[in-house]
């Protein structure tokens, strides 16, 4: 798996942060500082490309959609498909979804960060059944 990015992504990246959209200013408010149990980076370069949201514990990428990818379907799903061979699984939003339901936004994330922490269970546990306490993951 690559998960270099390029000098130019990261450069990129750090402006994007700068320059957040209000719709993605809204969405951080509720990612930022592991609100959810993980830790998302936002403008987060991958390879080429750069993640709007993404988390590396599931390995999961959350993008807000504007009108213009409606210009750009095809870009978007070599992106997509770019990030899953990385590892990730991609979750889409409208843009305006974080202004009309910023909860049930969070609440879509929490629920596909548990099913990837499900198939993915934390590495430096140990498996049911050997011992283990009972625990629970991000």
């Amino acid at each position: 798996m690559q998960n270099q990015s390029s000098p130019d992504a990261q450069q990129n990246a750090r402006a994007l942060r700068r320059e957040m959209t209000d719709s993605e200013r809204k969405l951080w408010s509720g990612l930022r500082g592991e609100q959810l149990g993980v830790k998302f980076r936002r403008q987060h370069p991958i390879g080429k490309y750069i993640a709007d949201f993404a988390c590396l514990g599931p390995r999961l990428i959350v993008e807000l959609d504007g009108s213009q990818h409606q210009l750009q379907e095809d870009y978007d799903a070599r992106r997509d498909s770019f990030f899953r061979v990385q590892g990730f699984d991609v979750l889409r939003f409208g843009s305006n979804d974080p202004f009309i339901n910023l909860d049930g936004v969070l609440q879509a994330i929490i629920n596909r960060r548990d099913d990837l922490s499900a198939a993915c269970p934390h590495p430096s546990l140990p498996p049911e059944g050997e011992g283990a306490k009972s625990r629970s993951l991000p």
